[in-house]
């Protein structure tokens, strides 16, 4: 794993982390799925942003998470990256448990599974993801946590 070089968050941030992201994740789906994505479709840097709905591990119900995505080829790639935050987030935790998963880009819905990215795989994917959207570099530093890159393949 990577040795942290920022400041690690600490647990008041983590915590912060934690319900900022639930508040602003409930209104972007909101957004794009009351605007068919033309609202929230895209986030800084303008990286594009999927729905991504998952089974969760201990409730078995769907849970809607909106993550960046870079295209490649037919497949998807998300990060788990959950801003540097020292834990995984919880739609990575639920598809290590539930790969298959249904992804909404705009109005079109996909049926995919999900898996974890080799080490070359991420190598090879890391430097277009960070072109995308440059602060997951400083996402990596903050958090001696090995960052997943998730492929989403079609089902």
């Amino acid at each position: 794993m990577a040795q942290p070089t920022a400041r690690p968050f600490s647990a008041f941030e983590e915590r912060l982390v934690d319900v900022s992201s639930k508040i602003m994740s409930r209104l972007n789906i909101w957004l794009i799925r009351l605007t068919r994505g033309r609202i929230g479709g895209t986030f800084l840097y303008g990286a594009p942003i999927m729905l991504l709905t998952v089974t969760g591990r201990k409730t078995g119900e769907p849970r809607t998470t909106p993550l960046l995505y870079l295209e490649d080829g037919a497949n998807l790639i998300t990060v788990a990256s959950k801003g540097g935050s020292a834990r995984h987030p919880v739609w990575y935790r639920n598809l290590l448990a539930h790969p298959d998963v249904d992804v909404e880009i705009g109005t079109k819905q996909r049926a995919m599974r999900a898996r974890t990215a080799n080490a070359d795989e991420k190598q090879r994917l890391w430097s277009r993801l960070t072109a995308m959207y440059p602060p997951y570099d400083g996402y990596q530093a903050r958090t001696a946590r090995d960052i997943p890159v998730v492929i989403l393949e079609p089902r």
